[in-house]
C-alpha cells in the first residue's frame, strides 16, 4: 500500500498559502489562478489554518460578507487535520471521509512537507487496484 511520502514525491511537495490577514479576495484568485481548492493558512511560517472554496461558499457568500473586506482569518478553518509523510493512502482517505474534509496539508515534525487532495487519493487507489488487476490477471494466465 502507498505512503503518502510516495504520492509528494511523483506529484511535489510545494503548497500555495497565503497569511491570516490577507484579505478572502486574494485567497480566491490565488486558488483561480493555480487551479486549487485550498490554501494553507500560515503565520511566520506556521499552519495556522486551512481556507478551501467550501469555506469561501458558506462563510462570505452565503453570509453576504465582502471578499475584498473580510480576512482569511474570519473564515479559515484553525482546527486543521493533518497527515505526516508515513501515513497510507487509505488512512488519509478514512480521514477525509470521516471529517468531511477534501484537503489535507502533509505535516513531519512540525513542519509542513505538502499537501494532499482527495483527488490525489483518488487516484493512488484506482492505481494501486489496476496494477493488482494485472497481476491477476498475469497469475491466472501462467
Amino acid at each position: 500500500m502507498k505512503l503518502i511520502k510516495h504520492l509528494l514525491d511523483a506529484k511535489g511537495r510545494d503548497v500555495e498559502s497565503i497569511a491570516p490577514d490577507g484579505s478572502v479576495l486574494d485567497a480566491i484568485l490565488q486558488m483561480a489562478e493555480k487551479g486549487i481548492g485550498a490554501l494553507l493558512v500560515l503565520e511566520e511560517g506556521a499552519l495556522v489554518g486551512i481556507v478551501t472554496e467550501r469555506d469561501y461558499a458558506r462563510k462570505v457568500i452565503l453570509k453576504g460578507r465582502s471578499s475584498e473586506d473580510t480576512p482569511v482569518r474570519d473564515i479559515m478553518t484553525a482546527d486543521v487535520i493533518a497527515a505526516t509523510s508515513d501515513d497510507s493512502v487509505q488512512n488519509c482517505m478514512n480521514m477525509m471521509t470521516n471529517k468531511h474534509c477534501r484537503h489535507l496539508p502533509v505535516v513531519d515534525n512540525g513542519k509542513i512537507s505538502g499537501m494532499i487532495s482527495i483527488g490525489d487519493l483518488v487516484k493512488a487507489i484506482i492505481a494501486d487496484q489496476k496494477e493488482e488487476i494485472e497481476q491477476l490477471g498475469q497469475y491466472i494466465s501462467s
